[in-house]
């Protein structure tokens, strides 16, 4: 079977990070190599621009094009230092957040051109696109109740975007939803409100149609 590329999207709060850990120990039980990565990040490189971009580590926070461009680097490096390589030995990649994550926050919700980050998106990816995209939805509200409650019980604070207004985290939302209404191919809108493991059983109905047991993996 060859690899998979399956990106996790959606809102703060939505857990992208708990359902893509939980996919990978689902294929882990039917002997399919996988593997986490998340953006920004993933590499040495793409972690430092990670804590430039969420912790303001350079000691000022970047202009929105420099901040497009600083995500569009770390996933070049990340893609061409992790999933591509992957890819070609047949490891399924789970990667929490991608290239709409960037259309999402930078576009949608900074008011960048759509178009054109889009347009950066296609030469930075260079010909790696994902085959499956979970857009996590959940309202704004919800996420931010759970992210108050992650900080109280390990201590975290707040990064710069969710530091943003709720007005901002609310076009991001609907970014998201445009671009999966834009390609009902690729993406899958999954409720994320309900307890992590009832989304999770959703989510991998999801991947068993879409690769195990669907047309697709008969086709290969």
């Amino acid at each position: 079977m060859s690899g998979k590329f399956i990106t996790l999207e959606g809102p703060e709060g939505s857990g992208k990070s708990t359902q893509a850990k939980m996919i990978i120990r689902h294929l882990a039980e039917l002997g399919v190599e996988a593997m986490y990565t998340r953006e920004p990040g993933g590499t040495a490189l793409g972690e430092e621009i990670r804590n430039i971009l969420q912790h303001n580590q350079a000691g000022e926070a970047p202009c929105e094009r420099a901040e497009l461009l600083l995500f569009e680097a770390s996933r070049n490096q990340l893609v061409e230092k992790v999933v591509r390589p992957a890819l070609q030995k047949g490891i399924w990649v789970i990667c929490d957040r991608f290239m709409d994550s960037t259309t999402a926050y930078q576009g949608y919700g900074r008011g960048l051109p759509v178009e054109e980050v889009k347009a950066i998106h296609h030469f930075t990816v260079n010909g790696i696109t994902p085959d499956l995209t979970l857009l996590l939805d959940l309202k704004i509200k919800t996420g931010f109740e759970r992210i108050a409650q992650r900080f109280l019980e390990l201590g975290e604070s707040a990064d710069r975007f969710e530091q943003e207004e709720r007005s901002f985290h609310e076009r991001v939302r609907q970014g998201y939803l445009t671009l999966a209404e834009e390609e009902p191919e690729r993406f899958r809108v999954v409720d994320a409100a309900a307890e992590p493991e009832a989304v999770s059983v959703n989510i991998w109905k999801i991947i068993e149609e879409e690769f195990l047991t669907g047309p697709k993996c008969r086709a290969q």
